[in-house]
């Protein structure tokens, strides 16, 4: 374990990575939460690989790692995992196991999708309604309309494998909640009848990723949400904790099932450092 600079026993100090979910971990809105850029940034210091995975599939990593900087967090956009790059890889990964060579993809998405697509292997097709393709990408783009979410379908009942980067039903925004990449996949599902790889949290492939591109073979994921950080945590068979600074409570996950069960939970990122805690 890594242990420079972590104090001797602390809960940080029992694992050799850190994932981190960011809103309501790290930060709620464009402010960090207290105690967090502190607690991340003494791990850093002390040589712990600390990776920041999200849902977002329309944020591009570079952007993600300059608001983290902002904030005070000395990270950069490889330590930030996003739904589209995990789902980018989730395909390539099945296309290998599929020996399907020089892969084809329809993305429906953002444009970030489409790079991590292409940066996968992945050669990109033009969206029309006579598309073919070995993949279809799906994922979420405030732009997308009936159009590109018929397009995917009829690509989908000609064969492609549909890959989704996340199944979030909703996305906040500052009015209230929107629908979000889980609504529109939802949509697809309800003309096509088959069901998505999904590489987003609760699913495991973002934080199987993320731990395989620090390094790491014992890490802690780290969330606010049961029903996606903890058991996407617990889906990639990874100890867990949830913080108390964002949307589940202590309550809340002494009545959660196993698989939304965190080992660990934290007022703050704070107690990482200071003392073991208990679920």
């Amino acid at each position: 374990m890594i242990t420079t600079g972590i104090p001797e026993g602390s809960l940080a100090s029992r694992y050799d990575a850190l994932l981190c979910d960011l809103d309501g971990v790290v930060y709620a809105g464009p402010d960090a939460v207290p105690g967090a850029v502190e607690a991340l940034s003494t791990a850093i210091a002390a040589g712990m690989p600390v990776g920041f995975v999200t849902n977002n599939a329309s944020r591009p990593a570079q952007a993600v790692a300059e608001h983290l900087r902002g904030l005070g967090i000395d990270t950069d956009a490889a330590h930030v995992f996003g739904s589209a790059r995990a789902g980018a890889q989730l395909a390539a990964l099945d296309a290998a196991r599929r020996g399907v060579e020089h892969p084809t993809a329809l993305v429906v998405g953002a444009q970030i999708l489409r790079e991590e697509a292409e940066a996968a292997g992945f050669v990109l097709v033009e969206s029309t309604d006579e598309a073919v393709a070995d993949y279809v990408l799906q994922g979420f783009d405030p732009g997308l309309g009936w159009v590109d979410l018929a397009r995917a379908a009829y690509t989908i009942q000609r064969g492609a494998v549909w890959v989704a980067t996340n199944t979030d039903s909703t996305i906040p925004r500052a009015p209230g909640l929107a629908p979000g990449n889980g609504s529109l996949v939802a949509a697809v599902r309800a003309a096509v009848d088959v069901e998505p790889l999904v590489a987003g949290k609760p699913a495991p492939a973002l934080m199987e990723l993320a731990a395989r591109e620090l390094g790491a073979t014992n890490p802690l994921m780290i969330g606010d949400r049961l029903d996606t950080d903890i058991a996407g945590g617990v889906a990639a068979g990874f100890d867990t904790a949830l913080v108390l600074t964002g949307v589940n409570t202590r309550e809340d996950a002494a009545r959660a099932d196993a698989s939304e069960r965190p080992t660990h939970i934290l007022e703050s990122l704070t107690a990482l450092l200071e003392q073991a805690a208990s679920a």
